[in-house]
């Protein structure tokens, strides 16, 4: 099988830039894919699935979208070593793709049309089911054809009509932070600033919601708003007190009015018993 890699390793200097240059898969049940937020010359969100052992890559410049109707373009790019996936760090200026890395998003996938990814791949479509943090239910990658001037890379990321379909939401607002370093791009390059010094995590990809630590996700958010929602709804558990109830008129007592015309009681007058 001729080097997949030979791309990536041609474009990138490996004595000045952290990025891996390359490592063989691990063995895991489902393939993985991880989603970086890439601030290089211009921000976009690198989208790369494992196929054949390494990472196939998309550059997405507005991010994925949870609309069904929404197509978001989708540039493929050379193919990124599997231990790619755990890079979050910095590459510096003057290098390929130079400019703050953040996870923001990672997971495993699974295949759903056709029944073998490098055919989908040549035949300019994908259909797949994601299990991330951010990312869940059915997806696709569709190769746009007949375009006048194209390079054939160009394709379009889009969502099943599916139940966690929404377009009501935007994902890349609602959740834009790292799931490994809870830090957004800006907080990420302000804290490499104060450090004076390139940053880089080897931590291993998590593949597991708890493994994500405190970073907040799409699943998390939605949880917490919809369980906001129910408590604003629900009734009160238990009657008011007493005390919670608006007072009552007391049908025997008299009003102030009443009370203020009224003569004072005058004692009664003892009988005298007959002589």
């Amino acid at each position: 099988m001729s080097d997949l890699l030979e791309k990536y390793r041609s474009m990138r200097d490996f004595g000045a830039t952290p990025e891996p240059s390359g490592g063989k898969p691990k063995k895991s049940r489902l393939p993985i894919f991880v989603i970086q937020k890439h601030a290089a010359t211009r921000l976009h969100y690198d989208f790369r699935l494992e196929v054949e052992g390494v990472l196939k890559s998309w550059a997405i410049p507005k991010g994925p979208s949870y609309d069904p109707t929404v197509k978001r373009l989708a540039m493929m790019t050379e193919d990124h070593p599997y231990d790619y996936a755990s890079f979050e760090g910095v590459i510096p200026a003057g290098n390929y793709g130079g400019g703050n890395v953040i996870i923001w998003d990672n997971g495993t996938w699974e295949l759903t049309e056709p029944d073998d990814p490098v055919e989908g791949i040549k035949s300019g479509k994908l259909a797949f089911r994601m299990y991330g943090k951010k990312m869940f239910g059915e997806w696709a990658l569709v190769r746009i054809k007949g375009r006048p001037g194209s390079k054939g890379n160009e394709w379009l990321l889009l969502k099943h009509r599916d139940e966690f379909a929404n377009p009501d939401v935007d994902v890349t607002e609602v959740a834009p932070r790292s799931i490994i370093s809870d830090m957004t791009l800006e907080e990420f390059g302000a804290a490499i600033g104060t450090s004076k010094r390139t940053w880089q995590s080897n931590r291993p990809a998590s593949t597991s919601p708890s493994s994500a630590g405190h970073a907040p996700t799409l699943a998390s958010r939605l949880e917490a708003e919809k369980a906001k929602k129910s408590t604003r709804k629900r009734p009160s558990a238990s009657p008011p007190t007493r005390s919670d109830r608006a007072p009552k008129k007391a049908a025997s007592a008299p009003s102030r009015s009443s009370r203020a015309g009224s003569p004072p009681a005058v004692p009664p007058t003892r009988r005298r018993p007959p002589r």
